[in-house]
Formats: structure tokens, sequence, C-alpha cells
């Protein structure tokens, strides 16, 4: 299970940093098992063109059931 993310003040959950390193994530998220872990979110938030860690998910799992 996923662990949960905190929230800002407003109660919403805060933003990852796009300077993330995958390998810090896929403890977290199994999504990224296939990336390299040198690789920051930022990178993917591009190549996927996205602007959260939600929509880079989003976008992998998509790429993986085509696979």
């Amino acid at each position: 299970m996923a662990k949960e993310r905190s929230r800002n003040e407003n109660g919403e959950y805060r933003r990852k940093r796009s300077d993330s390193k995958v390998q810090n994530l896929k403890d977290t998220y199994p999504e990224f098992d296939g990336i390299n872990g040198n690789t920051h979110l930022g990178t993917l938030m591009e190549k996927y063109d996205t602007d959260s860690l939600d929509g880079v998910r989003k976008a992998l799992r998509q790429e993986n059931k085509k696979q």
C-alpha cells in the first residue's frame, strides 16, 4: 500500500519536487519500476507533458498497458 503523502495547511497534498529522483519514488509507486533511478521527476513531467506526479503515474500506466 502506498504511503500517505503529507498535506499543506489548506488540506491539499503537497506537490512533489521536480528534482526528485525516480530511485526515491520506486518504493512507493510501482509505475516507476522500469525507469532509470537517476532520472528526475521533472524530466518525466516534460516527456509526458504534465505538471504533477499523478500525471506522470497515469502516463506510465497507460504506456505499460500498450506493451
